[in-house]
């Protein structure tokens, strides 16, 4: 597969009365279709920024960025996006909140609703309102909702940072098994480093304001992935020193 996205000297600046902030600078970065990519970097360093523009939601920059060999001028339905917050619609149900998403050609299809309930595990739960879903079922139906549009990436800006841990490993894997399913493109922001290491075949490391591409580290798990052993913790470990350079990782390998 080719490149999905290309970014060549993006900057981005916000320019207000009082003074310039400038949140990205020089960043190239190319992502393959098919892939999952995550990017991490500290509260700050225009991680959520460099996701709102590969979104469309942003689109004031300097530099190019290409989405499939043409220019972003908004937001659309091929790139979907996954928030922290649910953004659920209280008075919806479930199956209300997927259905107001959708195209006006697709409004009544009631099977695209089922299937995507029935990917994120939710298969029941169609006439529940967001108040009666755990916080980890929310999150399911944002991401049911998103898929349900077919896009070609999904974006996901810390969407299991308000979660407890074990919900939140458990939509880690479920993520995973969507993305096997349904080879589309994912990119991840996280400011967890395990996180990021675990789910992106790629993992892109962000500098402080402004933000800028430190490295970018191949990460390779095998099949099924898995958060112990050697190839986890190396990598995680190359990260880690990325951030905390000076800090020693008292580990032996045995490989």
């Amino acid at each position: 597969m080719g490149n999905i996205i290309e970014i060549k000297g993006l900057n981005k600046i916000f320019r207000s009365k009082e003074n310039d902030v400038q949140a990205l600078e020089n960043i190239d970065l190319s992502i393959e279709e098919g892939s999952f990519v995550s990017i991490i970097g500290g509260s700050g360093c225009g991680k959520s920024t460099l996701l709102r523009i590969i979104g469309g939601l942003e689109t004031e920059y300097e530099g190019e960025y290409l989405f499939d060999n043409a220019p972003v001028k908004g937001p659309s339905r091929e790139k979907g996006f996954i928030f922290q917050d649910h953004r659920l619609l209280p008075w919806l149900t479930v199956e209300g909140n997927i259905r107001f998403s959708l195209p006006k050609d697709k409004k009544k299809d009631d099977e695209l609703i089922r299937k995507n309930l029935e990917l994120v595990g939710l298969t029941g739960f169609e006439r529940s309102f967001p108040r009666q879903l755990s916080g980890g079922m929310a999150q399911r139906v944002a991401i049911a909702r998103a898929l349900a549009n077919k896009p070609r990436i999904l974006l996901l800006d810390e969407p299991f940072g308000a979660l407890d841990a074990i919900t939140r490993m458990n939509l880690q894997e479920q993520i995973l098994k969507i993305w096997h399913e349904e080879k589309i493109t994912m990119i991840i922001v996280t400011h967890d480093i395990d996180e990021a290491v675990y789910l992106g075949g790629t993992v892109v490391v962000m500098t402080p304001r402004p933000g800028r591409i430190k490295r970018i580290q191949k990460v390779d798990l095998g099949t099924p992935r898995r958060r112990t052993g050697t190839q986890f913790t190396i990598a995680r470990d190359e990260i880690y020193k990325e951030f905390f350079s000076d800090a020693e990782i008292p580990i032996e390998y045995n490989i």
